[in-house]
C-alpha cells in the first residue's frame, strides 16, 4: 500500500518542482529576450538615424558646394566685368590725356661759319600730343622731321646756338619757334615740342 502511495506521490512532486521551476524561469527569458529584442531595435533605430544623419549630412554639403560654386562663378563674372570696366576706363582716359612721340632718331644740324663747318648741334625732340591723336602724328612722322630740321637751320644760322645757348631765355624761344613751324604743318595736333637732349660737337 505505501509503495503504491510513493509511486502516485513521487509523479505528483515532479510535476509540482517542474511547474515550479518552470515558472521561475518563464519570467527570466521574456526579461532575457526583451532587452536583446530591445537592443536590436535601438541599433536598427540608430543604424536609421546614423543613415538619415549622414544623407542629411551629405546633402547639407552638396547644396553648400553647389552655394559655394555658384558664389564663386558670380564673383568671377564680377570681376571679370570689372577689370573689364577698368579697362575701358583706363583705355578711355589713355586716349584723352597727354601722350608724347618720340622722334626715333636724333636731329644733326651743322654750324656753319663763312661757308666753313663749325661744329654739329645734336638734339633729341618729342612732341606732346594725346592718345587719340598719337597714330595721326606717328603717319606724319617725315613731315615734322623735315618742318623742325628746317627750323633748326634757320635758328644755327641765325646765331640761336652761338655762346650759351642753354640759358632759359634762349631754350624757351628756340621751343616756341619749333612748336609755331609744326603748327604751322599739322595744326593743333602738338600742344608742346620737349627738348630732350642737346648738345654741341666741335670740329
Amino acid at each position: 500500500m505505501l509503495k503504491k502511495l510513493l509511486l502516485l506521490i513521487i509523479p505528483v512532486v515532479a510535476f509540482v518542482a517542474g511547474a515550479f521551476g518552470g515558472a521561475i524561469l518563464k519570467p527570466g527569458s521574456p526579461d532575457a529576450d526583451t532587452p536583446a529584442h530591445e537592443s536590436g531595435h535601438g541599433e536598427a533605430t540608430a543604424g536609421e538615424s546614423a543613415d538619415g544623419e549622414t544623407h542629411e549630412t551629405a546633402s547639407h554639403g552638396e547644396a553648400e558646394h553647389e552655394a559655394e560654386t555658384h558664389g564663386e562663378a558670380a564673383h568671377d563674372a564680377a570681376s571679370a566685368d570689372g577689370h573689364g570696366g577698368e579697362g575701358k576706363d583706363h583705355g578711355g582716359g589713355g586716349k584723352s590725356g597727354p601722350a608724347w612721340f618720340t622722334f626715333p632718331s636724333q636731329f644733326f644740324v651743322p654750324l656753319a661759319r663763312a661757308g666753313d663747318s663749325d661744329g654739329l648741334m645734336i638734339l633729341t625732340l618729342s612732341l606732346e600730343t594725346t592718345g587719340a591723336e598719337m597714330a595721326a602724328l606717328a603717319a606724319q612722322e617725315h613731315r615734322l622731321r623735315d618742318v623742325l630740321l628746317r627750323q633748326l637751320l634757320i635758328a644755327a644760322n641765325t646765331g640761336g646756338f652761338d655762346g650759351n645757348y642753354t640759358t632759359e631765355g634762349r631754350m624757351r624761344g628756340l621751343r616756341k619757334d619749333l612748336l609755331k613751324a609744326v603748327q604751322a604743318s599739322v595744326g593743333p595736333l602738338v600742344s608742346n615740342v620737349l627738348i630732350e637732349d642737346i648738345a654741341r660737337q666741335s670740329n
